[in-house]
């Protein structure tokens, strides 16, 4: 009988983000079969880790790790072995690369990435901008954003907008709704990169009436009007059409896959931004 599950352990020293990401790209290739993650964080001595071996035999699967401490991994892989648990150390062949190239390290540091350094609260405060900045509120400040957002309701500017300001860039976005003008500092905006989003209007329908249904509101309006909505997005596209605006339909892309293909016209931008300073 063909399994439809599997115990997947999951083991940094630092937050494991890094494995996560990692490890549900490679689970999502598998359709049918689901993962039961086992995440253990910030396990940096033996006591930490021995309580994460008792996890492994008792509940059998994949372990991958990032340990830079050898004795820890030395110990974790032999436990593994032991419970008959395949293990990969996620980023010991990447370090092997870059230690090929640039000699060895000057010293392990578990959760070097998550220094309190400028590209942390760099972060962070593109992260407040963007919440302040969200859903067209606080117009009159778009030109201190890196990047603007339009479109029409549920064509995910918000998440995107998060997404953008965890990767430390200010990214304000505005609704554009029927029969709203658009804010009027729009007319004068030259530092952000401004996009607009678009999907199909079979897209945004089924997104709508899912939305109406988490809040039992009622489905006949022209918020869910096929009609409706397709003039909305064809006004939208004609507005981003007369203004030069790059646009993305994010009908079939993740809020990642949108995410990098506006960094890819961020760096353009700017670096044309510059050039033009």
């Amino acid at each position: 009988m063909t399994r439809n599950y599997f115990h997947l352990h999951l083991v940094s020293d630092s937050t494991g983000e890094t494995l996560i990401a990692v490890s549900r790209a490679a689970a999502a290739q598998y359709q049918g079969i689901a993962s039961i993650e086992h995440i253990y964080p910030l396990i940096r001595n033996h006591e930490q880790l021995e309580r994460v071996i008792a996890g492994i035999q008792s509940s059998p699967g994949i372990v991958l790790f990032t340990l830079v401490d050898s004795e820890l991994a030395e110990r974790l892989e032999k436990a593994c072995a032991d419970a008959g648990s395949p293990a990969l150390s996620v980023l010991a062949p990447i370090l092997g690369l870059f230690q090929s190239y640039l000699g060895p390290a000057s010293a392990p540091r578990p959760g070097a990435q998550h220094v309190l350094n400028s590209e942390y609260f760099k972060r962070i405060e593109a992260l407040n901008y963007t919440m302040m900045h969200d859903d067209g509120q606080m117009a009159e400040d778009l030109e201190s954003a890196d990047v603007v957002l339009l479109g029409v309701s549920r064509t995910s500017k918000t998440p995107t907008s998060i997404y953008l300001a965890n990767r430390g860039v200010k990214t304000a976005n505005i609704p554009l709704v029927p029969g709203v003008p658009l804010p009027s500092v729009m007319e004068n905006v030259r530092k952000p990169l401004v996009i607009g989003l678009f999907a199909s209007p079979e897209r945004i329908v089924q997104i709508r009436q899912n939305r109406l249904l988490a809040l039992n509101a009622t489905q006949d309006s022209s918020y869910v009007d096929r009609t409706s909505v397709a003039d909305e997005i064809s006004r939208s596209r004609r507005l981003f059409s007369e203004r030069g605006w790059p646009t993305i339909d994010v009908s079939r892309r993740s809020i990642e896959e949108t995410a990098a293909a506006i960094m890819d016209l961020y760096r353009v931008h700017s670096m044309k931004f510059i050039a033009s300073s």
